[in-house]
């Protein structure tokens, strides 16, 4: 992860924050703090692509890994609003998906990112079918 987050990253900091203060993070000003939210979402989006744990389509351009990285942060923003106890000021949804889709944006600029990221599960899956297996497959039941 420190690959693409340093840890004194904004949105490392924003992650350790919320995590560290899961119990009132959200009570601390008037209404959400959305770029610490954003912060938050950004880095819960590349632990999630990174981990692979729910990857079934993988990226094969950098649009749509930087789609997929974007949907896993909006899937976060979603979790905390549902989880705040403070209100959401108007146009704060809005703010805070600018923002993740910025930082996304710069992180995947930055060295060789982007194609890192492409290559990582693509490697994994090239294993699997070395070894005379194939990779895991879902049933799909069409009516």
């Amino acid at each position: 992860m420190e690959r693409f987050l340093a840890p004194q990253s904004p949105e490392a900091l924003a992650h350790s924050q919320l995590n560290e203060n899961w119990f009132s993070w959200d009570t601390e000003h008037p209404s959400l703090n959305e770029t610490l939210i954003a912060g938050c979402a950004t880095y819960e989006a590349f632990k999630r692509y990174l981990s692979g744990s729910d990857l079934y389509l993988l990226p094969r351009t950098r649009t749509e890994l930087e789609s997929k990285l974007r949907r896993y942060a909006y899937d976060t923003i979603h979790n905390a609003i549902a989880k705040a106890r403070s209100p959401l000021e108007r146009g704060g949804y809005s703010r805070m998906c600018h923002l993740v889709e910025e930082s996304i944006s710069r992180i995947l600029n930055e060295n060789d990112n982007a194609s890192y990221l492409l290559s990582l599960h693509n490697a994994q899956r090239e294993t699997i079918v070395d070894m005379g297996t194939s990779p895991p497959t879902r049933s799909v039941k069409i009516k």
